[in-house]
């Protein structure tokens, strides 16, 4: 029993990171294709590799998410794995939801809600399981609201500063040179993808194999979990997010190539800094996104589709507890079914 759930455990986890590629492929990309700078297909892999690049540089995040989300100290193995499950089964449905409206929710915040709105029923069945809500509300909450705000002021006073600075040259001049730059920008937020996006999901395949203890805790994640969940969310990049790329590309702003370099530099940074100095688990979608309003800004509120935007910030506000009710729901229809 124990065995056969490990192995659904670590295979919705793959299914997981695969989604979350395909759904956040548009971080990384959309501005280098709705530019023309790259070629879809070869924006693609450059993002694949990226992305399996990016995921083996650190576990900082994926500690984070092992280990401050949920207290399963001492619970039965079997539960343990059933909250796991019914986590990633509501993270996976709150992701395709998302994908089939084209809107660039956060695969980071589905499957934060997902292991929280899991683990708030499993409490009822067993008093050891314990949600952190106060790490949650410290390491999730304070960083979706701060990471695109951030991402936003930075990205509109960077954008400004490049249009004071290149204000008497000519596009015909600019663009080649901005073209280059943006695939190495493009470059750097698909490594900050992996970097935040892949660790999350090795967090969670971390915890299904210590509650089997096919791993030691002590001696941190594994090579075998950073590979699996580094392939398979490249693979699930490779495969495209067409309809959100069309959202985040398009129906913001329309970008030229000094847009795309600066809205890419800052959400990269931003990812950097909140991976390797504060281990936050921040969302990818919503920095980039709030940086390509904050480039578009700079040419008036006007240029900005606030109405496209609304949108987005609506399915932002709904992720965490849509995903945690689908977790919980998840959770409570498998303990109908395997009763412990």
């Amino acid at each position: 029993m124990e065995l056969a759930l490990v192995l659904i455990v670590l295979i919705l986890a793959v299914g997981f990171d695969f989604t979350n590629g395909f759904h956040d492929a548009a971080n990384a990309i959309a501005t280098v294709v709705s530019t023309r700078t790259l070629p879809p297909k070869v924006a693609l892999l450059m993002a694949a590799v990226m992305n399996l690049v990016g995921a083996l540089l650190g576990t900082e995040v994926a500690e984070t998410i092992a280990n401050s989300i949920l207290s399963l100290d001492d619970t039965p193995m079997n539960l343990h794995l059933l909250i796991l499950l019914g986590a990633l089964i509501g993270a996976i449905s709150w992701n395709l939801i998302t994908w089939a409206f084209g809107l660039p929710s956060s695969s980071s915040h589905a499957l934060i809600g997902g292991l929280a709105g899991s683990g708030a029923v499993a409490m009822l069945f067993n008093s050891q399981v314990q949600v952190q809500w106060r790490s949650i509300v410290e390491k999730v909450i304070y960083p979706m609201l701060t990471s695109p705000l951030v991402g936003f002021v930075l990205a509109f006073f960077l954008m400004t500063l490049v249009r004071f600075l290149l204000r008497n040259a000519s596009a015909a001049k600019t663009f080649p040179r901005f073209r280059i730059l943006q695939i190495i920008s493009s470059s750097a937020m698909a490594l900050g993808h992996g970097l935040q996006d892949a660790q999350k999901t090795m967090g969670i395949m971390f915890l299904a194999a210590t509650a089997v203890n096919w791993v030691d805790p002590a001696q941190g994640i594994p090579l075998w979990v950073k590979l699996l969940a580094a392939s398979a969310i490249s693979l699930g990049t490779y495969s495209g997010g067409w309809r959100i790329m069309k959202t985040l590309g398009r129906k913001i702003i329309d970008l030229d190539v000094s847009q795309g370099f600066v809205a890419e530099m800052t959400g990269a940074s931003v990812l950097y800094v909140t991976a390797f100095f504060m281990h936050a688990p921040i969302s990818t979608t919503h920095t980039i996104t709030a940086a390509v309003m904050g480039v578009g800004a700079t040419k008036g509120a006007k240029a900005v589709r606030w109405s496209t935007a609304q949108n987005i910030v609506g399915a932002w506000v709904l992720t965490l507890p849509a995903s945690a009710a689908m977790g919980a729901l998840s959770f409570g229809l498998l303990h109908l079914v395997l009763p412990l």
